[in-house]
């Protein structure tokens, strides 16, 4: 019998020789389970010592029902399914990947952004309609000389403030947690939310889920951008308020959207961002390529291992 049992609640990989690799030289069984709800998760994972987490719930039901983990990591950056305040009180330790995608995410609010500002994908529907017409596009504008606004402005929109500046654009962000230094240093200056909204021609949102972001983009943030103005969201769909951006399109309040992520994924068909010629969408997909793949199964096992051997993992989420 295993010295320690590893679960992995639920998955979407096709491979796991990374977590392997990682746990070679440890006494574990390796478990695969596809759980989706709370009562799945504790009974299949009453008797684990450690979890691998990609989307399943763990509530405190689940928490409490955790009699011999000592460490849940998480597949990804966010850990916003996890309930910390109770993994704090059961002396679970939360980890999660916190450096995986930098560039890949960064490389796809890029990517969002120019096709936005170029309008590819309309250009690109319509001559497959058989209009071959750059008016189907009109207006486009200088991409040289605009205004990105970041909201938030962590590892990822730092990556991408480089990326953004090579093109000639300013940028600007909020975020009331980065020291004017930080900023300062990668020649961006630092606004509140709203005045980003207002001066930029591009709202890039990099936030983490919390009951601090839930929404914050919204009917006042909304109001306060140029008609001609695109948002980008790679963070967390619930970030952004859905009703009011759906509502801010309808009324031309701004000229369009690039989502990754949505408030309901997979996204549902009657969604109206669907139909929705000044909205590109891509299915949560801007963190993924293989090598970033790899990286992350790796480092979520390391996590683990780190702490079935009595020390604390590399990367550890704070208090809630």
């Amino acid at each position: 019998m295993a010295k320690f049992k590893v679960v992995v609640t639920d998955f979407e990989y096709s491979t796991f020789e990374p977590e392997k690799e990682v746990f070679a030289d440890l006494d574990v069984e390796l478990v695969f389970e596809q759980c989706r709800t709370e009562d799945e998760v504790i009974e299949k994972c009453k008797n684990a010592d450690a979890l691998l987490n990609q989307y399943a719930p763990l509530g405190k039901k689940v928490i409490d029902s955790l009699d011999q983990c000592k460490v849940i990591s998480r597949y990804g950056v966010g850990v916003n399914n996890v309930d910390l305040e109770a993994a704090n009180e059961k002396g679970i330790i939360v980890s999660n990947v916190t450096d995986y995608c930098l560039d890949e995410v960064a490389d796809h609010a890029m990517t969002m952004l120019l096709a936005s500002a170029r309008k590819i994908a309309l250009l690109n529907e319509a001559v497959k309609r058989g209009k071959w017409d750059f008016k189907a596009a009109d207006p486009i504008f200088r991409l040289r000389g605009t205004t990105l606004g970041l909201i938030g402005f962590g590892n990822i929109p730092q990556n991408l403030t480089k990326k953004a500046q090579a093109f000639g654009i300013k940028v600007v962000a909020y975020d009331p947690f980065v020291p004017q230094e930080v900023a300062d240093s990668h020649q961006v200056e630092l606004l509140d939310l709203n005045e980003v909204c207002n001066v930029s021609d591009y709202v890039s949102v990099h936030l983490p889920l919390n009951q601090h972001t839930e929404k914050i983009m919204s009917d006042e943030q909304f109001a306060a951008m140029k008609n001609t103005a695109f948002v980008i969201n790679t963070a967390r769909g619930p970030v952004i308020d859905e009703k009011a951006l759906i509502k801010a399109l309808e009324q031309n309040e701004i000229a369009g959207a690039a989502l990754d992520v949505l408030e309901k994924e997979p996204v549902e068909k009657d969604n109206p961002l669907l139909k929705m010629d000044q909205v590109i969408l891509s299915p949560h997909a801007a963190f993924y390529s293989v090598e970033a793949e790899r990286e992350l199964k790796r480092k979520a096992a390391e996590n683990i291992a780190d702490t079935l051997s009595g020390y604390f993992p590399k990367y550890i989420v704070g208090e809630a």
